[in-house]
């Protein structure tokens, strides 16, 4: 009877025999010279990110009197750009640290792009509740430190000062373990950088390495603090955001006081970060040429947790209307009416055909292998929860218990210029990462072309190239 070799795990990397093939294929961009391109992409995204900090020191130097708030509306378009931005970046650490902790393989070759996803779209998402305060110099008074104020302290009662706390502490987790998975790297990028003669380089990727030897001692020591990181980080995918939405739920406003809310952000965000993974890893794989590694199979999976997701947003919708009308208020009944059929239903019918229409077209194959419409629709899910928080906060505001008060809200180019600088800030970031540091996490990909019943000859293919390296 002939034995039969099982290649199911073969899926998650395709055409690809050797370790040395591996690093050859990731180190490529790193090594290659700067491409005119990549150069004329990352300087227009310099230029957008510097209009942006332009719009950012104007609102210094003019106040917030330069946005458009008005008497009713005190949260609009900034508040509307945090949570959107904090919403992105869920994505990396589910990829990151929940997924690694329930084994699931298919997170190797994208969990590198989607962690520095998470830093990036996190550093832009702190930008907009500095900016709010008016008065960016006295951001230190959210802190609990010593004071020469007497007794005035933080209201620890408040979500808007547990905001501070979950996000840097979401910040600096999933910094700690985006460059805890680099280390390895770093060390073959050393090694490869002194044989083409280029010291300086290797100097730098040596001390950023921290003298990585890849030693057992190393690489123990390594997938501990990986596993600590990810259980400390799985909790905060939970708890930033259901955060984030108490900002809204503890008021009293109607359309705002529900407690739908923490679960219903959760599944936004993680709906909207994959969204934003979709759109960055298409193109991604394309233009580095590393189709190989993020293949059709990620493809299909980040699709399938878009369309999931992307059901309970829905299913989030109908219960928030439902709930409106159970409750017997006149006023949450008014307040969703409004959204529908009011002043502003375009940007309602807007988010719902975006977030809800739009990803069910994932239930085909067909589509979710076809990286053209995948890339549309990507672009239709962040549009449509940018417009999600936009609802929500702007809808609840501007008519309010007293029609005397009722007033339009219109951005003013100050704040969709800050807006705007935050996606050149974003992608400035992210060129330069895919240029400077490796895309996709070499060591974790290695152990996923390693099986046991491999053919011997590829086999020690794997461990020559791999000697060669070190």
């Amino acid at each position: 009877m002939s034995h039969v070799r099982s290649h199911i795990r073969q899926k998650w990397v395709t055409n690809v025999n050797t370790y040395g093939k591996v690093t050859e294929d990731i180190t490529r961009p790193i090594e290659n010279k700067i491409n005119m391109t990549w150069l004329l992409a990352t300087l227009f995204s310099a230029a957008v990110m510097t209009m942006g900090f332009g719009m950012i020191a104007w609102t210094i130097y003019k106040g917030i009197g330069s946005w458009g708030l008005n008497k009713t509306i005190g949260w609009a378009f900034d508040i509307t750009n945090f949570v959107f931005w904090v919403g992105i970046g869920h994505a990396g650490t589910l990829i990151s640290a929940v997924l690694l902790l329930f084994r699931q393989e298919w997170r190797n070759s994208i969990n590198r792009a989607s962690e520095a996803m998470t830093i990036f779209a996190v550093l832009c998402a702190g930008l907009f509740p500095i900016l709010h305060m008016g008065r960016p110099w006295l951001g230190l008074w959210f802190l609990p430190l010593p004071n020469t104020r007497g007794s005035l302290w933080v209201n620890f009662n408040s979500p808007l000062l547990w905001d501070v706390f979950a996000i840097s502490t979401y910040l600096t987790v999933s910094l700690v373990f985006w460059y805890l998975g680099m280390i390895p790297d770093f060390a073959t990028i050393r090694d490869r950088m002194k044989r083409l003669g280029r010291d300086t380089a290797s100097a730098i990727y040596g001390a950023i390495s921290f003298g990585w030897e890849g030693s057992n001692r190393n690489w123990s020591r390594y997938e501990l603090v990986s596993l600590l990181l990810a259980g400390l980080a799985t909790p905060l995918v939970l708890s930033v955001h259901s955060i984030v939405s108490m900002d809204f739920a503890t008021s009293v406003i109607p359309g705002w006081h529900t407690t739908i809310f923490p679960p219903y952000f959760v599944a936004g965000a993680i709906f909207s970060g994959f969204g934003m993974v979709q759109t960055l890893m298409i193109v991604t794989r394309k233009i580095y040429k590393i189709e190989n590694y993020i293949t059709m199979d990620h493809m299909e999976s980040i699709a399938k947790i878009v369309l999931a997701t992307g059901s309970l947003v829905g299913l989030a919708y109908t219960t928030e209307f439902f709930i409106a009308y159970y409750s017997g208020s006149l006023w949450e009944r008014s307040i969703f009416i409004d959204r529908m059929f009011g002043p502003m239903w375009w940007s309602y019918w807007i988010m719902f055909s975006c977030n809800v229409i739009t990803p069910q077209l994932f239930w085909s194959k067909k589509i979710r292998t076809n990286m053209v419409a995948t890339f549309i629709i990507s672009i239709f899910v962040n549009i449509g929860m940018w417009f999600e928080r936009f609802v929500i906060i702007v809808s609840s505001l501007y008519r309010d218990f007293l029609p005397s008060s009722w007033a339009s809200y219109t951005p003013t180019w100050v704040e969709a210029g800050i807006f705007i600088g935050t996606f050149g800030l974003f992608m400035t970031c992210f060129f330069l990462f895919s240029k400077y540091l490796p895309v996709v996490n070499m060591f974790e990909v290695k152990t996923l072309i390693h099986h046991p019943d491999k053919p011997a000859h590829l086999e020690e293919t794997a461990g020559s190239s791999e000697t060669a390296q070190a």
